[in-house]
């Protein structure tokens, strides 16, 4: 058995390898009429689609067939979960109906992502054409390469779903930070080519920073809170179930990484969008759209807004994920109880409490962490530490994320 056990962990572990090999792959592909120069020249002067080009793994530096990345499904997730506020029916669908909900309620995101895809295609290649990065398409070309596009972001998604089904750990995040890896190597070759000696102490200071954040994440991802949990007595016959005493873990960080990757999303599209409008003939609406551009640009406007979506969503996604209500239902269905406090909706209230303030701590946290390089950028002038830092706090938690997913399928080959 433990042999098999170890053919299955090796299995999932190649499979896992052998996708994002293939991502990488398609990131290195780029589609025609491409002029590399003016590319580098547009993304050394633009840190907005460098942060998209972080989203797409790295696959938008170079115009690839999946420079869109996995954004589409991203944006179609926020999409669909933001609408399970408005639609009751859309959240009985992901909490309530188990497995098969969550699997009709994932198919409807995958069906939103197709139009989402076409339109941000359609969206770049207009942005990057009008700004000379491709040269001038036919009607034929334009479109059929808006297929392409469209069609390399749905493959990446389903590259993904494949990871995460058959390999280890969440394949979209593990895609993101194929991507964030890929890029240490030219991030060290332009800190070796710009070098200069007096800027050491810098370094060293930022080098203690990011020890300091890594550090940190990996304590707030790790930290929870234990409820006592009690479990009634009860005699069936000769025999005595039940009076055993156990805990309830609730994390400080319930949400993950996942309030920084949808506070970004959100921040994005609107930028996309508003660079696009910048280049149309009509004044007015060029107007608008360059002003939009400015503010978003505005380090310290860019960074209040970032913190405060950060700390919404961080909410937003932890009331999403974790239901009171249903906890202590089935608690009370399984004869256990929090001491000092009555079953049911008192027990309810008392895990909402619990998690409102523990929530506060993961969201300051999180924000805190997300502005962490502005602040340092508007202090330091280096403008590729915004990016950094989001990568950074992405990349520690997917780790921590698959170092826990590998002890977990450890655990079920020694069973």
């Amino acid at each position: 058995m433990l042999v098999l056990g170890d053919n299955i962990l090796r299995r999932r572990i190649a499979f896992t390898l052998l996708g994002l090999v293939v991502f990488r792959v398609l990131s290195s592909i780029p589609i025609p009429s491409v002029d590399t120069l003016r590319l580098q020249s547009f993304f050394s002067n633009n840190e907005f689609l460098g942060l998209l080009n972080l989203f797409s793994g790295g696959g938008l530096s170079n115009l690839s067939l999946v420079m869109l990345g996995v954004g589409p499904y991203i944006n179609a997730s926020i999409i669909m979960q933001l609408l399970t506020i408005m639609f009751p029916r859309l959240k009985a669908l992901y909490q309530e109906e188990g497995e098969a909900g969550r699997k009709k309620f994932s198919q409807y995101s995958r069906l939103l992502t197709v139009p989402l895809a076409l339109l941000q295609s359609f969206g770049f290649l207009n942005l990057l054409e009008r700004n000379g990065v491709v040269s001038h398409l036919t009607s034929f070309d334009f479109v059929t390469n808006m297929i392409v596009i469209g069609a390399g972001s749905l493959l990446l998604m389903w590259i993904g779903e494949l990871i995460t089904e058959f390999g280890i750990g969440n394949g979209v995040s593990l895609i993101i930070f194929a991507g964030i890896v890929a890029s240490i190597p030219s991030l060290f070759g332009q800190l070796i080519f710009t070098f200069e000696p007096s800027q050491i102490p810098l370094y060293f200071v930022l080098f203690v920073v990011a020890v300091f954040v890594i550090a940190g994440v990996v304590v707030i991802t790790e930290a929870e809170r234990p409820v006592p949990i009690t479990y009634a007595k009860r005699v069936r016959g000769n025999k005595v179930y039940g009076g055993l005493s156990t805990y309830l873990p609730l994390r400080l960080n319930q949400a993950g990484v996942i309030p920084i990757i949808f506070a970004l999303s959100i921040l994005l599209f609107p930028q996309l969008i508003a660079q696009f409008l910048s280049q149309v003939d009509n004044e007015t609406v060029r107007s608008i759209a360059s002003s939009v551009v400015a503010f978003l640009q505005n380090t310290w406007l860019y960074a209040g807004l970032y913190f405060i979506l950060v700390f919404a969503f961080t909410y937003f996604y932890t009331a999403l994920t974790f239901d009171p209500f249903s906890i202590a239902t089935n608690l009370q269905k399984n004869g256990a109880f929090i001491p000092g406090v009555r079953p049911g909706t008192s027990t309810a209230e008392h895990l909402s409490r619990i998690l409102v303030r523990l929530t506060l701590f993961g969201a300051l946290f999180l924000g805190f962490i997300a502005v962490l390089p502005s602040i340092i950028q508007a202090t330091t002038g280096i403008a590729s530490l915004t990016i950094g830092g989001t990568a950074l706090l992405i990349a520690v938690s997917v780790v921590i994320d698959l170092i826990k997913k590998i002890d977990s399928q450890i655990s079920m080959r020694e069973y």
